[in-house]
């Protein structure tokens, strides 16, 4: 087990760390939280586990096995590192760079650039390494955030871009309804589906939940009332390159399947997409009745809905475990409620 921290995504509260948590439980790693502080996960654990979250994760920045944490004052920062060894870290013909992050609004007296600086000065009096700002061989990096410092060695950066290349109107097939390919992303991750889980969402829309879930080594199925969004479907699979289980058309109240390992899906609210005349509550009491029977127990659902519906009350009386909610503001007239299931 080692010390590790995590510096999280900003634009959601609570959405980072349950998707950390539930990428490592789903690939059977045990982790022990040490800290939660704002934008950062504090925890021990395998250090292997870092290169699933890589794989998987979209509310994660950065990893890194934690060398120290101290007060976030420059006396005590500088203290700390000239108090820790680095020999089994850095070799003499080794690069390495420092980075210095500001959470927020945190430490606003503390120059970024002056302690990368500083702290550069003090790995250098220790090791006969050099300095490399670009491509280095090792690179440390310091959180400030809540009066803290947190400093380690940088193991994965997870970028954005290829989410942004994702993005709704990046795609072939493009539907004002769609879900950004983050929190698509961090829906599935939420699901739990281990690696070759069969994926399904009922109404699969752009296609974007299948696509987020092809990619972290899911088989996806997807199901759509409309042929005309099962065909834009398809359009935007073969844009990415994915080959699903299957996209058909099919009504989600009457679904034409016996098994799968889990369902993830953004049913159709009557704001940017039909209902075919039918409320949104009806929509999701019938998809939570019909996919309950294709659930083995323990296994999950990840549904998102407007906060005013109260999913969770919906889906307890239909038998599910509500496990959590996280709520997500999209416009003025839409909260989206992300609500966790559990089939008991």
């Amino acid at each position: 087990m080692a010390k590790l921290f995590f510096l999280l995504s900003g634009e959601h509260e609570s959405l980072p760390v349950s998707e950390l948590k539930a990428i490592l439980e789903t690939e059977g790693y045990v982790y022990k939280v040490l800290e939660k502080l704002d934008q950062v996960l504090r925890l021990e654990a395998d250090q292997n586990c870092v290169e699933s979250l890589k794989r998987r994760a979209a509310l994660t920045r950065i990893c890194a096995r934690e060398l120290f944490n101290c007060e976030a004052e420059v006396s005590s920062i500088v203290k700390a590192t000239g108090s820790k060894s680095l020999d089994e870290i850095l070799g003499e013909d080794q690069s390495f760079v420092v980075r210095v992050k500001h959470v927020r609004n945190y430490a606003p007296k503390i120059d970024g650039m002056i302690l990368e600086k500083r702290l550069g000065e003090l790995v250098l009096d220790k090791v006969k390494a050099r300095v490399k700002l670009r491509n280095p061989d090792k690179a440390f990096v310091g959180i400030l955030t809540e009066k803290r410092f947190i400093f380690g060695l940088k193991l994965a950066e997870i970028p954005a871009k290829p989410f942004v290349e994702r993005r709704p109107r990046k795609k072939p097939f493009f539907h004002p309804s769609a879900m950004q390919a983050k929190l698509a992303r961090c829906m599935v991750n939420l699901a739990k589906p281990k690696t070759g889980a069969l994926v399904l969402d009922p109404f699969c829309g752009t296609g974007t939940m299948l696509i987020e879930a092809t990619l972290v080594g899911c088989r996806s199925l997807g199901m759509d009332i409309q042929r005309r969004m099962a065909k834009g479907t398809l359009r935007n699979l073969a844009h990415f390159k994915i080959e699903p289980e299957g996209v058909v058309v099919a009504d989600a109240q009457a679904l034409p399947l016996t098994k799968v390992d889990c369902v993830v899906t953004d049913p159709p609210y009557g704001i940017s997409s039909t209902t075919l005349k039918r409320s949104t509550v009806q929509i999701v009491e019938e998809v939570l009745r019909s996919v309950y029977g294709l659930l083995d127990k323990g296994q999950r659902v990840c549904l998102a809905a407007p906060k005013k519906l109260n999913i969770a009350s919906i889906a307890t009386a239909l038998g599910y475990k509500h496990l959590e909610s996280h709520f997500v503001y999209v416009h003025r007239s839409l909260t989206r409620e992300i609500v966790v299931l559990e089939k008991v």
